[in-house]
Parts: C-alpha cells; structure tokens; sequence
C-alpha cells in the first residue's frame, strides 16, 4: 500500500469520509554542507522518494484534529502557545501557531498522517511532516504565502515550538527541492539554486545506509555545537562564522583560545568551502570529482566536529574500501545515516561490503537502498 493510499485510508477510518485533498512532502538528504545552515553558510540538499502524506479536510468543529497512522492515536487542540502540545503531534501543532503568529487565519481541519521516511535517521522526518502539513493548510485555506517564505515559517514552528534549534535547510529542502536537482542553499540570503543532479545519467547512484543508529535533535549535543559557533563568532567579531574564509581560517584560529572551539570553527569554514567546490564540479558536470569532497566532510565532522558515531564511521570505511568514490555522514549526526556516490553497477557490491562490515563488528544490519533526487512538497 502506497502512502497515500494509507493516509487516504487512514482519515477514512478515523473520520468517516474522504479528505479534501492530499498533500505530500519529502525527506531529504543532505550532499554536503553540515551544520553550516545555522552558521549563515551553504548547504546542497536533494529531496528523496520517501515522503509523508497528510490527508485533510475542513472542519466544521473549532480547532484542529490529527491521527497518524505511524501511532495509532488522535489528538485534537485548539489554538495552542509554544511547548503546549509536545511529541509528534506538536509539530502540526507548531505549524498552525506559526500561520496564526504570523497572522494567517488557519482553517479548522481534520488531518489523518502516513508516512515513509524512516524516523530518527537523520533523514529530516521531522521537516516532512510540517511541510505536508503546512503546504495542505496553506492551499486549503488560500492563505496568500509564498513558497519562498514557507520553509522560514516551518523552521519557527520547529524553532520555537518544538523546540529543536534546527536550521533552516531540512524545511527548505522539503518544499523547494526539485525531481533530477540538488538545492544550492544559501542560508542568510535564502537565494536557491537548482544544480543538475541526475546520477543516473552518470551511471552513477548515491546509496543511503541507515545506520539504524538513531539520533536525536532535541538533546544537549546539537545545541552544544551551535552555541559553540556562536561564541566563536562573538570572539571573532563576525556575524556568523561564515563571514571566515579558507584563507582567513589560520588567523581566526589563533584568536581562539579553546581547543575545541577552535575545531567546530575548522569544521564550519571548511564544510561551507566544501559545498562550494562541489557545487562548481556538479555544475561543470564532474560528479565522479566530488566524492573526495563527500570523504572529507566525513573526517571534517569525525575529527572536528565530533558528530559521528563507530556505525557511520564503520559505513563510510567499508564503502570506500569497496570503492565508493565518496562517502560521508549525513544529518546532524550522533547516528542516522551515511551517503556514498558508487558506480550503478556496484551498488550491490557496495552494500555487500557495508552488511559484513556491521556483521563483523556485531552491530545491528543497516538498511540500505538508492537514493534519487525527488520533487518537494506538492499536491497529489
């Protein structure tokens, strides 16, 4: 059963009619650019096939009412304040504060939720399912937002919320990526840029491993690294660590006392030059050339910004001794998932090699698969 078909099944079952529509939004995953979304820097998302489907239909009840079929359960609420509704269903929740702070009338709605992006793999689940949410309340309520400002909105109701001090790159992935593009970002102008990515063409594949070595982004770790770059950028005087260059980086080191400060600073100058560089090969039609890129990012947030755990390290080494061209960790890290760019033709080599790796280290078996770059949020 598709997605659609389950969440069309799904408000059947919990409300006794059809949906007015469905609206559906992806998971993404992130090429290169870690952490550097909330540093003002650049990031280089695709969108991938996994995605979650809301199915919704005006209320004629106040408030608002959603069921998932991923938990079995419904809740209903009305207009709500940051951190008044929590778990899953306070992303919806967030996403119906967010309109009405910024001064939307959101139509009362029934919602029932399916989908199939995996949970907690760094994958952006999260971003989906506002997206879906936002992009279905937004058309069925003609509420007049660009879709150039919706991943801001989604981003503040993930903010402020929720409560997870994410960046904007997952929501903007979701509702602006296109089918055979990655989505160069750039995230203090907000400037995007659809850069070829058809893999297939190359004969090439991006293989996703779930380490199945789940994070989380609402804990101290992710917040421990953003409030490090911001210090780091107070002492530096710059606005945000991205106003460092590569040839600035040794100089700016050196104002910096603390060691480890001084490696999150490394990782954020060097990863936002890594997304550049890539982004000149991919439009030059180079893709192969990227995966020293891929590999370097990986050692950049083992070493640097201490983000990887030994499942997507172990990932990352058994694909490029079965000769990946590149391959790193993508996500806000501490578990989710690894990336490698391999030849077509050894994607089943690849993965072979990634599953005796695991069994040999007695961790639990990824889950592999190959990933192609998706359309964002959309109408079915």
């Amino acid at each position: 059963m598709s997605v659609a078909t389950s969440a069309a099944a799904a408000f059947q079952s919990n409300y006794g009619s059809d949906p007015a529509g469905l609206w559906a939004a992806p998971g993404r995953v992130n090429l290169i650019g870690e952490h550097t979304d909330y540093n003002d820097g650049f990031v280089l998302p695709f969108a991938i096939p996994q995605h979650t489907v809301a199915a919704v239909a005006p209320s004629t009840e106040p408030g608002w009412t959603v069921c998932s079929d991923l938990v079995n359960e419904s809740v209903s609420f009305g207009t709500t304040g940051p951190g008044e509704l929590d778990g899953w269903a306070g992303y919806v929740a967030g996403i119906v504060w967010a309109l009405q702070d910024a001064g939307f009338d959101v139509p009362p709605a029934r919602i029932a939720l399916s989908s199939d992006v995996p949970l907690g793999s760094g994958l952006s689940s999260s971003a989906a399912l506002e997206s879906a949410v936002l992009t279905a309340l937004v058309e069925l309520g003609d509420i007049d937002l660009p879709v150039a400002k919706r991943p801001g909105l989604a981003q503040r109701a993930e903010n402020v919320y929720v409560g997870a001090p994410t960046g904007i790159m997952d929501q903007s992935a979701s509702i602006r990526c296109e089918q055979g593009r990655a989505l160069f970002l750039d995230c203090r102008s907000l400037e995007v840029e659809q850069i070829p990515f058809d893999l297939a063409a190359e004969g090439l594949a991006i293989l996703i491993i779930n380490s199945n070595a789940p994070h989380q982004h609402v804990d101290g770790e992710y917040g421990a690294r953003r409030k490090s770059c911001e210090e780091a950028a107070r002492i530096l005087g710059v606005p945000a660590l991205r106003d460092v260059s590569v040839d600035e980086l040794d100089a700016a080191l050196a104002k910096i006392d603390d060691e480890v400060t001084r490696r999150r600073v490394r990782h954020i100058v060097t990863e936002n030059q890594r997304v550049l560089d890539t982004v000149a090969l991919l439009r030059a039609g180079q893709v192969r050339e990227i995966g020293p890129l891929l590999t370097a990012s990986h050692v950049s947030m083992r070493d640097d910004f201490e983000i990887t755990v030994a499942q997507v390290d172990i990932a990352v080494e058994a694909a490029l001794a079965a000769g990946a061209y590149g391959a790193r960790m993508t996500g806000g890290g501490f578990g989710g998932c690894v990336l490698a760019l391999v030849d077509a033709g050894r994607a089943d080599e690849t993965t072979a090699a990634v599953l005796r790796a695991y069994e040999d280290k007695g961790f639990t078996a990824p889950t592999i698969w190959p990933a192609t770059a998706a359309q964002g949020a959309r109408k079915l």
